[in-house]
């Protein structure tokens, strides 16, 4: 996330973009392409490309090099538009993947040997909720696939959002915006599916964020058996 505009260095002013969009689409198509093309030249050269049945012929660097030049006489498109909802919507897909887990535990059916059972939403057709079963090992691959290589962190606050600078700088942001230096209630996630435990953020708050000042809010009531689900596992119980 990019905000549209920053601070002066010296913290004296609001300084605007000077066109209403973040990069040219044109310059940003030209871009990919030329990069697209780089990293097939480089798999080439590496011998991570395979050729097979129609397509041996590409396997000579004559060939390949005559099959990649017209590539750049092609304008390519790169899907780019204002989103629909707007950046609310924005806000709350993507809280969908930093403030969850990969599949929640009320989703999960059953266990029964080494199968796996547990809901899942069938988009395609009318978001109608459908049963999986898979190996436990299965299961666990697609799990692990969602957990962050080590040393990576799901969000990362940079500038006037960093938490050690965000307090002094944000008012600023907000008086050379012309806004109300109080910081609104953002939107929580949506709430979860079938569980019920979830509520909607209240309109006001008492509590404040001892680091930010913002207002704190409830996003989730878990029940007792859920805390110990997801408490941290004990030390002779981790896995090596």
């Amino acid at each position: 996330m990019v905000p549209a505009g920053g601070l002066s260095p010296d913290h004296q002013r609001w300084i605007h973009p000077r066109y209403r969009f973040f990069l040219p689409r044109k310059v940003l198509a030209i871009v990919f392409r030329g990069k697209f093309v780089d990293a097939l030249k480089r798999a080439f050269a590496d011998g991570r490309l395979g050729f097979y049945g129609d397509l041996k012929l590409l396997a000579e660097a004559k060939a390949f090099a005559s099959f990649l030049r017209p590539l750049f006489r092609q304008d390519w498109v790169v899907y780019c538009k204002p989103p629909f909802g707007g950046p609310e919507y924005v806000l709350r897909y993507l809280g969908r993947y930093t403030h969850r887990v990969a599949i929640s535990n009320h989703r999960l059916v059953a266990l029964e040997g080494s199968q796996v059972t547990f809901r899942w939403r069938d988009s395609a057709h009318g978001n109608q909720q459908r049963l999986m079963t898979l190996a436990v090992e299965e299961f666990l691959r697609r799990f692990l696939l969602h957990v962050l290589p080590p040393g990576f962190v799901r969000i990362r606050h940079f500038g006037f959002l960093a938490h050690r600078r965000r307090a002094a700088l944000l008012p600023l942001c907000f008086r050379f915006l012309g806004r109300p230096t109080d910081l609104p209630a953002a939107p929580g996630p949506p709430p979860a599916e079938e569980d019920g435990c979830s509520t909607r953020p209240p309109s006001t708050s008492t509590w404040s964020c001892p680091q930010c000042g913002g207002p704190m809010i409830i996003l989730e009531r878990p029940t007792a058996a859920e805390m110990c689900l997801r408490s941290p596992p004990l030390s002779s119980a981790r896995f090596s």
